[in-house]
């Protein structure tokens, strides 16, 4: 693995990283936090090796150098480790990647690491194009937190609009939001998430060891995601709850996050502890989806809903919220699953009943094929299609 610490001053005569023949290849950087287990990390760690099975020259850019999707880390793609303290401090850091490198496209990931790139590009008057990825919607800051960093994003968008070369949305709803929030329209771009991919079947086929799911006795559902405010999951403990004294289930959560506690407490206290699952960071969580009867997604707000790709093309039946922006799209606005409103137990707890009783509405068959449409290769392409035509 060859990483650069961008944290200390690199001599003007250091080889760079980015290769800069006469007749060279496209080259890109990938910029994101660091590569914590969550969905933007993993979708940049796939696109980073799609981009570079098509021959794009491929870097990878982080605020911090930590996090347990470090072994997945795609093979001879290059790490510039920014080393920040905090994100303020990643702006001068890729001012300084970017003189330096001067990659063709430089493509920035979420909010605040999107403000930071559009602020690098705003001091450095380079000729590198900056695409920024929004993957959660911009009002995700008003449901779980008044915190004002979240408030002040939408603005900066608008005020740096002219350093931002393209704006790519994971769903249109996203899409339409970064354009009320003042992007030209023309900047910006629908694109779906990299969720199917060539080993997919292989990694949903690993063996599962939990004896909830090896010596199955009652239906047992699964959700997947960080346990945090926005994924909700006290509406689906007290939903869970209401739904088992119709019949007798278990539930499994895994994911890690700051709510673990409070919904370990929430489930004892509601009497279901013994019905539910903590399990923690789950490095694959295909085989957990394959082996349940259901997945259930209770979030408040989606960017997009990858958990719901991955399930379906488990063949396993999906319930999930219908929240912005994602899952309405994915399920077909209720054709390839359950959909509920958000924030709302007794509105969640029949669909746990109604997805055992009527199974037969979602062959698996059904479900694989509707994934299908998420794939790696679609999702590449599309990005491809992009940054050459930018370039």
């Amino acid at each position: 693995m060859q990483v650069v610490d961008y944290s200390i001053r690199q001599k003007d005569t250091a080889a760079t990283i980015l290769g800069h023949q006469t007749e060279r290849q496209m080259s890109a950087a990938i910029y994101i936090h660091d590569l914590s287990p969550g969905g933007v990390e993993r979708q940049s760690l796939v696109l980073a090796h799609e981009l570079q099975q098509r021959g794009v020259d491929i870097v990878l850019v982080v605020h911090q150098l930590r996090g347990e999707l470090l072994p997945l880390l795609p093979v001879g793609v290059p790490i510039v480790n920014l080393h920040s303290a905090r994100t303020l401090q990643d702006i001068f850091r890729l001012r300084r990647f970017i003189l330096k490198e001067r990659p063709d496209v430089f493509l920035a990931n979420v909010d605040h690491n999107n403000v930071a790139a559009a602020l690098a590009m705003a001091l450095s008057d380079s000729e590198t194009k900056l695409v920024i990825c929004q993957h959660n919607p911009l009002t995700a800051g008003f449901h779980a937190t008044v915190n004002w960093k979240h408030r002040v994003v939408p603005w900066f968008y608008r005020m740096l609009s002219g350093h931002i070369d393209r704006a790519v949305a994971v769903s249109d709803g996203i899409a339409d939001e970064l354009i009320a929030a003042g992007l030209p329209a023309c900047k910006v771009s629908t694109i779906f998430n990299a969720v199917i991919g060539g080993d997919f079947q292989e990694r949903a086929s690993v063996p599962v060891h939990h004896p909830w799911l090896v010596r199955k006795d009652r239906p047992v559902f699964v959700t997947a995601g960080r346990l945090v405010e926005m994924k909700d999951h006290r509406t689906l403990l007290r939903a869970f709850a209401i739904h088992l004294r119709q019949r007798p289930s278990r539930l499994m959560l895994l994911g890690m996050g700051p709510r673990l506690d409070e919904l370990r407490s929430l489930a004892a206290e509601l009497g279901i502890a013994e019905h539910v699952a903590f399990e923690g960071f789950v490095p694959n969580p295909l085989p957990y989806m394959r082996a349940a009867d259901g997945f259930v997604l209770s979030s408040r707000s989606e960017g997009f809903g990858n958990v719901l790709v991955e399930s379906m093309g488990c063949g396993t039946p999906v319930i999930s919220t219908a929240c912005p922006h994602g899952p309405a799209d994915i399920l077909g606005h209720g054709r390839y699953g359950i959909l509920v409103p958000p924030r709302d137990p007794e509105a969640l707890a029949p669909a746990f009943e109604q997805l055992l009783d009527q199974r037969g509405r979602w062959p698996a068959a059904l479900l694989r094929e509707r994934a299908g449409a998420f794939s790696y290769s679609a999702c590449a392409d599309a990005y491809t299609g992009l940054l050459r035509g930018l370039v």
